[in-house]
């Protein structure tokens, strides 16, 4: 599954590699009970990218994969529009994402991307 589409139609493009993962670890990161967000400027007006990952630390294949799949979809429904082109966004989950009300995951996802510079509203 290449991209995630939004019900609005946004197309948001996939980061595969680990070289585009690493590339984000440079940028700007958003640090939040749930998760981190790293956010990296290309420089380009593509469509945005991002990549999703759960440390081996967080819990078995299931419970990364249960954390992964919340993400995706408070992404897919709630916040992929708050995502600005040229930018690429990794996402790493939290074990809290297991047991945080799904509304709590998307809000909180949404205030974190359209913030900008890492500073609080």
């Amino acid at each position: 599954m290449p991209d995630i589409t939004r019900p609005s139609g946004i197309k948001l493009r996939r980061l595969r590699k680990r070289d585009e993962f690493i590339a984000v670890r440079r940028g700007e990161k958003r640090r939040g009970r749930l998760f981190l967000l790293e956010v990296l400027q290309r420089g380009d007006q593509d469509p945005p990218r991002v990549g999703f990952t759960v440390t081996k630390k967080t819990g078995n294949a299931v419970k990364r994969n249960r954390i992964r799949r919340r993400l995706k979809e408070a992404l897919r429904v709630h916040a992929a529009g708050d995502m600005a082109a040229g930018n690429d966004y990794v996402i790493v989950g939290r074990e809290d994402v297991l047991a945080a009300p799904f509304g709590q995951i998307a809000a909180e996802l949404s205030r974190r991307i359209r913030n900008r510079h890492g500073k609080q509203p």
